[in-house]
């Protein structure tokens, strides 16, 4: 059974910064594609970063040079690294897993960026 579990989250001020983790048990993590997403209250969930297994990394335009996505196989283990945060940036993110034409999701974590 895959579970992804994400930690991190929490409240800070704008121009602040947070590191999200999320771990991946139950799956062979090494040749997954893994993403983060977000959903602000009353909006839809949307991409913000992902990373194949090659380690290629892609960004929303919105993140970009201000998030960094990263992950560890050992630990079977992605990260979202952001600073600089902005209140525009308050969400749940969301880790999500891709492999083998299966989605896995995360159950999410909750940033809020306030003064």
């Amino acid at each position: 059974q895959v579970q992804l579990v994400e930690s991190g989250g929490g409240l800070v001020q704008p121009g602040g910064s947070l590191r999200l983790s999320c771990a991946a048990s139950g799956i062979f993590f090494n040749i997954a594609y893994t993403a983060w997403h977000r959903q602000a209250p009353g909006k839809q969930r949307e991409f913000v970063a992902g990373m194949a297994s090659s380690n290629v990394a892609n960004y929303a335009d919105s993140v970009k040079g201000r998030f960094a996505i990263s992950r560890d196989n050992a630990k079977n283990t992605v990260y979202l690294q952001m600073h600089s945060l902005k209140p525009e940036d308050t969400a749940v993110y969301y880790c999500k897993l891709i492999k083998g034409g299966n989605d896995y999701w995360g159950q999410g974590t909750q940033v809020t960026v306030s003064p």
